[in-house]
């Protein structure tokens, strides 16, 4: 019988992280997880009670393609007024079964066959297969440590080709918490618009930034027709398992993504998209008080890393530590599989997140401070024992 499955789903390759996942249920005892990345926060409870009234109204039918129209003018008016980008909320934004999603969509609306998407490197896992699976050809954009993850000028003019149609980016960085400043996008926006580029900006962690204010691609001149803009609500406001993101872009664009959300994914859910509304309504408080505490987290985690002998720069956005472990002189995947076997705390190793994370580990410090400090004491026993 000849194989059923399509050569496009056979040459994926699994997901990094998903082995250590894995490996980390078989398990027995304290296992302290660094690895998940989602807040440890329970979601705000007057979004939640938003949720379960209209469930309880019965408003629990589709919506229209785009969001329910309060919530598109509700985005539309907090995205000005955060950010200083305004998005029409009739035509420039799309809600979406969480940003993944909105990743999906905007690939396949923008990439033909053979097209090349410059993906900044290390990234999330799903960004180099979504390309693939729109068709185009994904290279890797290398951030490195010694420019604190940032995208320079000169490493893309190096790494773009005539081929070369879309930058996929994210910033604040996961794995790395490395972010992009208004001055890092003014440095690059030129060679952008002179190279005829797309940007598909994912900025779902743009709400956890530490030490400056979040700069929106979209905002910087001369970006904004060439910009999609991928976020949601998971990061900010705890509600990972809501499933609510949003895509925000020209009206060309956007138009050619509701289409193809419209036979994938028809609406966002429903019940999430009354949540986002109370969120931004008044969730602020909320979410304050959860980035005022991972910034607490942050400070004494990438210092007790370094305090270890772990060289860990301090990220200024997202909820990750990237700390290199090559003064172990284990491979990133070895270091992670020991110290989970010997002390059972689970991290990922950067090489899943592409090759300029090889000799580094993805640390998730959206954990209470007590686990930390444990986590931190068990990290430093096993690096004496080598």
């Amino acid at each position: 019988m000849r194989s059923f499955v399509s050569d496009v789903a056979r040459d994926i390759k699994p997901s990094g992280i998903r082995k250590f996942f894995d490996l980390v249920l078989t398990m027995e005892g304290d296992v302290i997880s660094l690895g998940v990345g989602e807040p440890d926060f329970d979601t705000p409870w007057s979004i939640s009670k938003a949720a379960i009234t209209s469930i309880e109204k019965g408003m629990t039918m589709y919506t229209s393609n785009r969001g329910l129209p309060e919530l598109c003018g509700l985005l539309s008016e907090d995205f000005k007024n955060r950010y200083g980008v305004e998005y029409d909320p009739k035509s420039e934004i799309i809600f979406t079964t969480g940003v993944s999603e909105g990743l999906d969509i905007a690939m396949r609306a923008v990439v033909n066959p053979g097209d090349e998407v410059l993906v900044v490197d290390p990234c999330f896992v799903s960004y180099q297969p979504e390309v693939y699976l729109a068709g185009g050809v994904p290279k890797a954009l290398p951030c490195r440590a010694e420019d604190q993850f940032k995208i320079t000028p000169e490493s893309l003019m190096e790494h773009i080709t005539p081929k070369t149609k879309v930058l996929m980016m994210n910033f604040p960085n996961n794995p790395t918490g490395g972010v992009m400043d208004k001055d890092d996008l003014k440095a690059i926006a030129d060679i952008i618009i002179d190279h005829d580029l797309l940007v598909i900006s994912d900025e779902v962690y743009s709400e956890l930034s530490y030490d400056l204010k979040h700069t929106a691609t979209a905002s910087i001149d001369g970006l904004f027709e060439r910009t999609i803009t991928l976020n949601g609500f998971s990061k900010a406001y705890a509600m990972t398992g809501w499933r609510l993101g949003y895509l925000c872009a020209p009206k060309e664009i956007c138009d050619a993504a509701l289409k193809i959300h419209q036979y994938a994914m028809m609406s966002a859910p429903t019940a999430s998209q009354f949540a986002a509304i109370e969120a931004l309504k008044s969730g602020e408080e909320a979410k304050d008080e959860m980035v005022a505490e991972y910034r607490i987290r942050r400070n004494l985690f990438v210092k007790g890393l370094n305090d270890i002998g772990l060289s860990c720069h301090l990220p200024q956005g997202a909820f990750y530590a990237f700390p290199s472990i090559e003064s172990t002189g284990l491979s990133d995947e070895e270091f992670a599989e020991r110290l989970l076997k010997e002390q059972q705390v689970a991290v990922v190793p950067g090489s899943a997140f592409g090759e300029s994370g090889k000799g580094h580990v993805r640390t998730c410090y959206a954990v209470d401070r007590p686990r930390l400090t444990e986590a931190v004491r068990r990290i430093g026993e096993f690096v004496d024992s080598l």
